[in-house]
């Protein structure tokens, strides 16, 4: 498997809200052959590029041999442009899912002289920007597979990252501007010392240990027996801190304002209209939600499949306890085998009601 990743050059990325990123460049990394169909699979919150490759191998339906596959970079992964590789560009401006998907499709499209894709897939705010593809670039896939993820970020799942941005926060005793803000600045813009990024990024773990898992993960406690950490306080150390101090907090502060933004009706031709936004979908779309999944719940899925046309759209749950963790990044194996199974099965027939009679009988 190749290692690295490449960057396309974007000059000064003119944004949906009106602020600018000067010499802006979006990171991403290919496997397969390009003349093979091609898939574009996005990053998710804080994920790297290297974090997707878990779903692609010779042995799983993102197979190399058969598909041209694209991991495309958020803007503020710290690989594409963010807060961490562009010091000068202060306070952050608002970056949304429609700005990424842009980016991405200039990407695809100029750079890699891709015309038409096979899939888009994604996990969590990877799910996201599957949604914004598909309404954004209707025409331009077949098939659009978000998994633990939403079209238009609820109302529940907005609340719960206020207290993630405003732990990271504290560490420098800032706050949040609001839902759909970054930092309240009182004067002027102040940067972290290595102190406030310890403290704030350690709270963020903290904060976000309560819902990446679900209530029976912890009750089982799969953090013991599978991922073989020795108590709960370990975990907290060893898995959650430990991830979040691999980050930067300005990244993670500008990542969440494109989570909490994340609407894909807030565009021509929707303009917010979050029917007409899912009726725009042309693509069959696979809709994977968590099963115990404690802020992307399968009843929000699923009424975003009823707001579909007939027939485009299908919501099967994955059936397990991991909660988010379900769709990725790879820790469950056999959540990882019952979505590399059904993403196998769909890329092959697109048989709606044939998935559902496989899959969607599964139960907790």
């Amino acid at each position: 498997m190749p290692t690295g990743y490449e960057t396309h050059s974007l000059g000064d990325w003119k944004l949906q809200h009106g602020g600018t990123i000067s010499d802006a460049h979006i990171a991403y990394k290919t496997f397969g052959d390009p003349s093979s169909p091609a898939v574009v699979y996005p990053t998710w919150y804080s994920g790297s590029i290297s974090d997707n490759e878990w779903l692609i191998g010779e042995s799983r339906t993102l197979n190399p041999k058969n598909y041209f596959i694209i991991i495309t970079a958020l803007f503020g992964n710290g690989q594409s442009s963010s807060p961490s590789n562009k010091p000068d560009l202060r306070p952050w401006p608002e970056v949304t899912f429609y700005d990424n998907v842009r980016a991405q499709h200039e990407l695809v499209t100029s750079k890699l002289g891709v015309k038409h894709l096979k899939a888009v897939l994604g996990w969590s705010m990877g799910a996201g920007q599957t949604y914004q593809w598909a309404t954004q670039y209707p025409e331009m896939m077949d098939m659009v597979i978000p998994f633990c993820g939403s079209a238009k970020t609820s109302l529940h799942n907005q609340a719960m990252l206020e207290g993630v941005k405003s732990a990271v926060l504290s560490g420098k005793r800032a706050s949040s501007a609001g839902v759909c803000k970054g930092e309240a600045i009182q004067e002027q813009y102040r940067g972290w010392t290595d102190e406030e990024r310890t403290v704030g990024l350690k709270a963020l773990g903290r904060v976000y240990s309560g819902w990446g898992f679900s209530q029976p993960f912890y009750r089982e406690k799969l953090f013991e027996s599978v991922l073989g950490f020795k108590d709960i306080e370990d975990f907290m150390l060893n898995f959650w801190e430990a991830w979040a101090l691999s980050k930067d907090p300005e990244n993670m502060v500008a990542m969440l304002y494109t989570w909490q933004a994340g609407d894909c009706s807030a565009q021509e031709p929707y303009n917010g209209d979050f029917d007409a936004a899912m009726k725009g979908i042309k693509a069959k779309a696979l809709i994977l939600p968590g099963q115990t999944d404690l802020y992307f719940p399968p009843e929000d899925s699923e009424i975003e499949v009823a707001h579909m046309r007939h027939g485009i759209g299908k919501c099967i749950p994955i059936p397990s306890i991991w909660g988010h963790w379900a769709g990725g990044p790879g820790d469950s194996p056999e959540d990882v085998k019952w979505l590399d199974g059904i993403l196998s099965d769909f890329f092959e027939q697109e048989d709606m009601p044939a998935l559902e009679a496989k899959f969607g009988a599964s139960k907790l």
